[in-house]
């Protein structure tokens, strides 16, 4: 426990050392067994942070002006964005601009959460949110991928299918019998008091290690192309800083402080575990696009973390 809250309170500079330690060990040792490790590790991860949801909110009535300008940013405009600053940037990289692609195609992860918590925003819909992003994120992937990108890269629609049961239907059910079982046996209080604040630890943790692994997979392509390094960054954080003022802009003049808070998280967070995991097991040829994937955690949780700071001056006071 003291590790993983120590990882949790150094969050940024963990996925520095994790970075830093896959290049290092990826580029002088043999890790390609790692590859297997990505499908389980993307399960850890997701499965903690949903044991922490509030099922029983999703019976409540929805804010549909919010969850529906949030899904129209998430699945019309952030896509169409990162396929349009992929194709300015990547337009003979079919790979980056897939990486990019999935970036924009999957939002919300539940560190929307975790951001949503710590910014005071609206909690029930943020775990709204990260609801129908994960299914909706599920059902419209592989198509996706295939009406963008269908005529340059071969699209293995149901390995993707596959992929997406394991690391978010499968870990979905898993936690609402995990919750239902610890109340029925426990109780909510020693739920809410004592459990529900650890489990989201482990996810943190595994996100440092998928990153790890991640690094170490690809880090004989970043060692032999150094520059690859600057040609990803500078358009990941034009994409980065696109959604972000866009989400800004959006929840400042349509919804109160409380709900643009959710909003922003809903939107700017995107779900780079499922991204990664896709990446790596459905195409085997596009190691530059797990590179880039991985490379936008270190932005993502930058841009999360300012955000929450940021908040008091964004969105004033109700």
């Amino acid at each position: 426990m003291i590790v993983l809250k120590f990882i949790k309170n150094h969050l940024i500079s963990s996925i520095f050392v994790s970075i830093a330690l896959g290049i290092l060990i990826g580029s002088n040792m043999d890790v390609s067994w790692l590859k297997n490790l990505i499908l389980p590790l993307t399960f850890l991860l997701v499965y903690p942070m949903l044991v922490t949801l509030d099922f029983n909110s999703l019976k409540q009535k929805a804010n549909y002006k919010l969850q529906i300008t949030t899904q129209i940013l998430n699945f019309i405009v952030f896509p169409t964005l990162a396929f349009g600053i992929g194709y300015l940037f990547f337009k003979d990289q079919t790979y980056l601009r897939l990486g990019l692609l999935l970036i924009g195609l999957l939002p919300t992860s539940g560190m929307t959460i975790s951001w949503t918590v710590m910014a005071k925003g609206n909690i029930q819909e943020a775990i709204r949110m990260v609801v129908i992003g994960l299914l909706f994120g599920a059902f419209l992937t592989p198509f996706y991928i295939t009406f963008f990108l269908g005529t340059e890269i071969d699209v293995p629609i149901m390995d993707i299918i596959i992929q997406i049961l394991i690391v978010i239907f499968i870990p979905l059910i898993a936690a609402f019998l995990t919750q239902k079982f610890i109340i029925k046996k426990y109780g909510i209080e020693t739920f809410t008091q004592k459990v529900k604040p650890v489990f989201p630890l482990f996810s943190t943790f595994f996100v440092v290690i998928i990153l790890f692994v991640a690094m170490s997979l690809k880090a004989d392509l970043l060692v032999r192309n150094p520059s690859l390094l600057f040609d990803i960054l500078l358009p990941l954080i034009l994409f980065y800083f696109a959604m972000f003022v866009i989400s800004i802009f959006t929840a400042r003049i349509l919804f109160n402080r409380v709900d643009g808070i959710a909003m922003v998280n809903g939107t700017v967070i995107r779900d780079l575990s499922l991204s990664l995991a896709i990446v790596l097991s459905t195409f085997s040829d596009a190691g530059v696009a797990a590179l880039l994937i991985a490379l936008s955690y270190v932005i993502q949780v930058q841009i999360a973390a300012w955000n929450v700071k940021a908040t008091t001056y964004l969105f004033k006071a109700e």
